[in-house]
C-alpha cells in the first residue's frame, strides 16, 4: 500500500486516498499503547522537528527554575491551585 506522501506525489485523490488514511489510522489504533505512543511521536516529529538550541535552551531554564525552589527564592504552587486559576479565567 503505498504511504500518503506517495499518494499526494502522484496525486491520487479522493475516495482511494481517504480509504488510505482510514487503513493507517486503524492499523495504528490496533498497535499496543507504547506502540502507538511511538507512531504518534514520530508524527509529531515530523511536523515539529526538535531543535538542539532550543533544547538547550529549555534545559537553562529548568536548571535555572530547580536552583530557585531549592533556595528558596520562589514558592511552588500545588497544581490543584494553578488549574483552578486557568479554569476560573477562562469560565469568564
Amino acid at each position: 500500500m503505498p504511504t500518503i506522501t506517495q499518494c499526494a506525489k502522484l496525486g491520487v485523490k479522493g475516495a482511494n486516498f481517504m480509504h488510505g488514511i482510514k487503513e493507517i489510522i486503524q492499523e495504528a489504533e490496533s498497535l499496543p499503547v507504547e506502540e502507538r505512543a511511538m507512531v504518534i511521536d514520530s508524527l509529531l516529529r515530523s511536523l515539529n522537528p526538535p531543535s538542539i538550541e532550543i533544547d538547550r535552551e529549555w534545559v537553562k531554564v529548568a536548571k535555572r527554575r530547580l536552583a530557585e525552589l531549592r533556595s528558596g527564592a520562589v514558592k511552588p504552587i500545588p497544581g490543584n491551585e494553578v488549574f483552578a486559576k486557568i479554569r476560573e479565567r477562562f469560565e469568564k
